[in-house]
C-alpha cells in the first residue's frame, strides 16, 4: 500500500473507532488511569499513545512490513496529536 493510501486507511481506522469506543482522547484518559494504577505512578494519555506506538514498532522490528502495524502506527500518532492539544 503506498503511502497515501496507508493514510487514509488511518482515518478510516481511527473514525471507526472513534464511532466504536467514543473520542480517542477519552481512551486514553481512561487507559491513562487503569495503567497509573497498575504501575503504582501517574500515566498520561500522551504517554498511553506513546507506549502503543512502542509496542508496534517492537513488532516492526521483527517484520518491517506488516502492514497493520504500520497502519496502527500511524493511527496512534493521530490519536497521539489529539491528546496533546
Amino acid at each position: 500500500m503506498k503511502g497515501k493510501a496507508m493514510l487514509r486507511r488511518a482515518v478510516a481506522v481511527v473514525d471507526a473507532r472513534r464511532a466504536l469506543y467514543g473520542e480517542p482522547r477519552h481512551s486514553m484518559e481512561a487507559i491513562a488511569k487503569r495503567w497509573s494504577i497498575t504501575l503504582g505512578y501517574p500515566v498520561t494519555p500522551a504517554q498511553v499513545a506513546l507506549c502503543l506506538i512502542d509496542l508496534k514498532l517492537a513488532r516492526l522490528a521483527r517484520d518491517p512490513r506488516h502492514a497493520d502495524s504500520i497502519l496502527d502506527v500511524a493511527g496512534y500518532a493521530a490519536v497521539l496529536a489529539e491528546v496533546t492539544r
